[in-house]
């Protein structure tokens, strides 16, 4: 039998990623597609929208994302789908999260700083920059 050293990791600085068979490994956090088949659990202190790039949508086409935020507020804008719709927005508080499914396009806007969690497959995770009046998604 193998032992391994046990010792606290930074979530702040570094990201858990979970491989197809089971492994967990610390390494680091990547916004865009990695084409490594793990799925990253990656914990965020934001400052500003800035830091959450809220003039960009996000989607993530072979998962669903869970947000989580763990302190600070946060919200969470889903892109309409059809011509004449709105946002969807969910606001988060401390302790609460939202599933994003796979495929949606989305972005994020603070309410206060925060410390936020994302656990998704980053696998085909594009960024779009809003464009239009106010940010306005491009017309599709």
């Amino acid at each position: 039998m193998t032992t391994t050293a046990l010792a606290p990791l930074d979530l702040f600085t570094s990201a858990l990623h979970i491989g197809p068979g089971g492994d967990v490994r610390a390494g680091e956090r990547r916004m865009a597609s990695g084409g490594t088949g793990d799925w990253q659990v990656a914990t965020f202190h934001v400052e500003s929208d800035a830091d959450v790039h809220a003039d960009h949508w996000e989607i993530h086409p072979e998962a669903d994302e869970a947000v989580c935020c763990l302190a600070g507020g946060v919200r969470l804008y889903l892109r309409p789908t059809a011509p004449d719709a709105v946002e969807e927005t969910v606001r988060l508080r401390p302790g609460t999260a939202v599933i994003v499914p796979r495929g949606h396009w989305h972005r994020l806007e603070l309410d206060a700083p925060s410390d936020l969690m994302s656990i998704t497959l980053r696998a085909g995770t594009r960024l779009e920059r809003r464009t239009g009046p106010a940010g306005d998604p491009p017309a599709h």
